[in-house]
């Protein structure tokens, strides 16, 4: 047999076989004689072992097929299989489970159970015989548990030590590994074991093997990375002795540290770096909810040769907070979550995450690239409401809408949205005793989640704004502030009608809500006529040609669009949130200038309606 082709006995699959329907064998089938005994007591190969052994395939007649024997014509290097999961004859899926190690039997297989079965999963190798009895000599030398790294089986790990912990290394990653790597014949290529290699995921600083057997392992694991597919035998910078045209490599390997890099958001905006291990169990011992955090961090500007801007060593104490506040910039913040108590990070952001939208110290240029390097050195979690009773979480929860106030008055929207639903969640295990107690509740649930729908207002989604608004309105029909947060929502969506209705419906429920339902109203009327405006010149020329004749508008007759921000200030709207829970009084937060977006489909609708007296049903 040609031992530098893939062998037609251990061809793989990509994909683990099918559950195989159980064999019946006839007496003769499969007989077996004993050369040599094995060691029996140290077991014998089960499915999803790696086994090693050496083979002579012989005629009826006595005559040598083929052999990886030296004494037989081969090369002397075993050959290597994973039971249940290699493709093999169905003579050696029967009698390999049979032997222990060491020994030697001869095996004499009918053609149903070799390369004459006309359901053979492997090729038939050329000037190979397919009829008649065939004889196998074996020699089992080693066999061992492996996991398949790659589904080829081209790669194989053999665990010697279990690791701690459930993490692996993956890209961007950087491990520092012992190792040591052995060609097929048993001769060392490299040795790290004093100083060891330290490398980046997807870097090609390793072979591809290696690489791919290493991230499957945990901190502290031992094991052996088998390659026995040349082709993940790949060029590796860090690895310049490495035998490139080698048929199979072996790698004992030890990973000593796994450097956690993560891309926090996926664009390389922001960057976490671990630079010193944490305590406890990533990430269910990380600050992932919001938590009471001591850190010590130093600003730099890594484009100013490191130059550092803050230093909390130097001012003598840690920074202590609460996450979820908006008490840090945002990449800093969302990097110290996925920290572990006492462990040390390098977080580097592009000023869109770190000062663009934060408060600048005087020394950081605007636009500036920032690097953090932050220690946690403690966290305690935000105390629940277990053990309090009613008025104490009451009063807890309107701190805590304070700060969600305040984050919306920060223009921070996305953090004030998450502190209501927080409550909302929680709000929902709070069991009030008696009348007053489920009014009180109530009226401060309505109040939060009017809060949401402004923060979904500010982040341009009216949909869910709408939803919220819905929410308060199953209960409460009459809930004038949530007809008008709804109105002001169905406007911007293009919605009109439903907008005038809720601007009507709150005039006839409250009079004294009749001058912000006018005002309102003048915006309604102000945002239809640029809608149909805009429908006008899309749909231009569309009634002028015959029926059945509708054309998309010449390219030369195409205008610029309308600026529907050309009167900002007459479509200002004021959106105010709840400042006190269990009270319909609002309180207004700030102006700020919306532009109302509108639905092109809903204008046309709208403006064909207008000229066909709601005939036209074309679109």
């Amino acid at each position: 047999m040609v031992e530098d082709q893939s062998p037609p006995h251990s061809a793989a699959g990509k994909k683990k076989p099918a559950e195989k329907k159980k064999r019946v064998l006839e007496e003769g089938d499969c007989l077996k004689a004993i050369l040599v005994s094995g060691r029996d007591d140290e077991g014998r190969p089960k499915e999803g072992d790696l086994v090693v052994f050496q083979y002579t395939t012989y005629t009826e007649e006595g005559s040598v097929v083929e052999s990886t024997q030296i004494k037989d014509g081969g090369k002397g290097v075993p050959f290597k299989l994973v039971l249940g999961r290699s493709k093999m004859i169905a003579g050696w899926e029967e009698g390999l489970p049979t032997m222990s190690r060491g020994e030697v039997s001869r095996f004499k297989l009918k053609e149903k159970l070799h390369f004459g079965d006309p359901e053979c999963p492997v090729p038939v190798p050329e000037h190979f015989p397919t009829t008649g009895t065939l004889e196998f000599e074996i020699h089992m030398e080693d066999f061992f548990k492996v996991e398949v790294v790659t589904e080829d089986l081209g790669v194989l790990k053999q665990v010697l030590n279990v690791g701690d912990g459930w993490e692996t290394p993956r890209e961007p990653y950087e491990v520092r590994i012992r190792v040591t790597g052995r060609t097929r014949g048993g001769a060392k290529f490299i040795v790290r074991e004093e100083d060891p290699l330290h490398f980046t995921f997807g870097k090609r600083e390793v072979p591809d093997g290696l690489e791919k057997g290493v991230g499957t392992m945990n901190k502290n694991e031992k094991a052996i990375i088998h390659i026995l597919n040349p082709s993940y035998i790949t060029e590796a910078s860090a690895v310049p002795e490495l035998p490139t045209q080698a048929e199979e490599l072996q790698f004992e390997v030890q990973l000593v540290q796994i450097i956690q890099v993560r891309d926090m958001l996926g664009n390389g905006a922001v960057i976490k770096r671990r630079v010193k291990d944490g305590k406890g169990e990533f990430p269910v011992d990380c600050p992932l909810q919001d938590s009471i955090l001591r850190i010590h961090w130093r600003g730099k500007l890594p484009r100013e040769g490191g130059r550092v801007f803050y230093d909390t060593r130097a001012e003598g104490r840690p920074f202590e907070f609460r996450s979820g506040e908006g008490m840090l910039p945002e990449g800093l913040e969302m990097s110290v979550r996925l920290m572990l108590p006492e462990e040390i990070s390098v977080v580097t952001s592009t000023s869109k995450y770190a000062y663009d939208n934060f408060t600048r110290p005087a020394s950081v240029p605007e636009g500036a690239l920032v690097q953090w390097e932050v220690e946690l050195l403690s966290f305690e979690k935000m105390k629940d409401w277990t053990g309090m009773n009613f008025r104490e979480i009451i009063d807890d929860a309107e701190k805590q809408k304070s700060t969600g106030n305040r984050l919306f008055k920060e223009g921070k929207f996305e953090l004030a949205k998450n502190k209501y639903e927080f409550l909302l969640r929680e709000f929902k295990h709070v069991n009030p005793d008696g009348e007053e107690e489920v009014k009180e509740l109530s009226n401060a649930q309505i109040s939060l989640q009017l809060n949401v729908a402004a923060c979904w207002q500010k982040l341009k989604d009216h949909v869910k704004a709408i939803e919220m608004c819905n929410k308060v309105l199953e209960g409460n029909p009459h809930h004038v502030k949530a007809l008008f947060r709804r109105g002001t929502s169905y406007t911007a969506s293009s919605d009109f009608e439903d907008a005038r209705k809720d601007f009507n419906q709150m005039m006839k429920i409250d009079k004294s809500s009749e001058p912000d339902a006018l005002s309102a109203l003048s915006k309604l009327r102000k945002a239809e006529q640029e809608a149909v405006e805009k429908a006008r010149k899309q749909f231009k020329g569309l009634f002028d040609k015959k029926p059945g004749a509708l054309s998309e508008q010449d390219e030369m007759e195409k205008e610029a669009p309308t600026d529907v921000d050309k009167d900002k200030d007459e479509n200002e709207e004021d959106i105010k949130i709840e400042s006190s829970l269990g009270s319909q009084s609002s309180e207004s937060v700030e102006t700020q200038k919306e532009h109302n977006p509108f639905n092109f489909r809903t204008a046309g609708i709208n403006f064909i309606r207008k000229l066909t007296g709601g005939r036209c049903s074309i679109l």
